[in-house]
């Protein structure tokens, strides 16, 4: 009965335990949405009360993903139902789950504070902002820092890392930044510095209302 000690999925090919990194970018898409919907809802309306249950659903997600199982925690459930027919990216389950502490911790800490303390402050900002950074660069780009954390820290090397990105290689050539590109990114930077000069007041300035205007000038 020494079955399930491993964390994670036992897959032919592959000599560690893994996880379908399809599903857990998928589901760091959903949780990147719930927290920004709810930092949203903040700071326009002062309302805390969806991120007080986003953060009781946060808890509960690295929970159990920790301590009973990924196959059962809701949200990687319903990335899993989303990405279910794409062919799965596997990634080594060890570092995920060292990331996942990363974001047991800070989501645990912010339902204390705001939870059950119900108070905010510049620890809770703070907190949010790294999980919002973590997230989304997990959806967006699939890069996972915490595993890039775990391969720093941890002596044993970490393997199969979401596009190899564990792996020191030379890029491609399809990958490189030519010196006309990198002019191309100065050029925006040189455009968005004169547009802000010339429509200076145009942008601090609220905007009017058009149609509204036009009905009282033909009065």
């Amino acid at each position: 009965m020494k079955q399930h000690k491993h964390f994670g999925e036992i897959v032919n090919g592959y000599s560690i335990p893994v996880l379908n990194n399809r599903e857990i970018r998928a589901t760091a898409g959903i949780m990147f949405l719930l927290a920004f919907i709810s930092l949203v809802l903040i700071l326009s309306t002062e309302n805390f009360v969806p991120v007080k249950y986003v953060l009781s659903v946060f808890v509960i997600e690295f929970s159990v993903r920790l301590f009973v199982n990924p196959k059962f925690a809701p949200l990687l459930i319903i990335g899993r139902l989303i990405v279910g027919s794409q062919y799965p990216e596997y990634v080594g389950a060890a570092q995920k789950k060292f990331a996942w502490y990363i974001g047991f911790v800070i989501s645990t800490v912010m339902f204390f504070l705001l939870v059950v303390l119900n108070a905010y402050s510049l620890i809770t900002g703070i907190a949010c902002l790294i999980c919002l950074v973590l997230m989304f660069f997990e959806s967006a780009f699939g890069i996972c820092i915490g595993c890039k954390l775990y391969g720093i820290i941890k002596k044993d090397k970490a393997q199969y890392c979401p596009g190899e990105i564990c792996d020191a290689k030379q890029k491609h050539e399809i990958q490189k930044v030519s010196r006309n590109q990198l002019l191309v990114l100065l050029g925006l930077l040189l455009f968005i510095v004169l547009l802000s000069l010339a429509f200076k007041n145009n942008f601090k300035e609220k905007p009017h209302n058009l149609f509204q205007e036009t009905k009282y000038d033909s009065k």
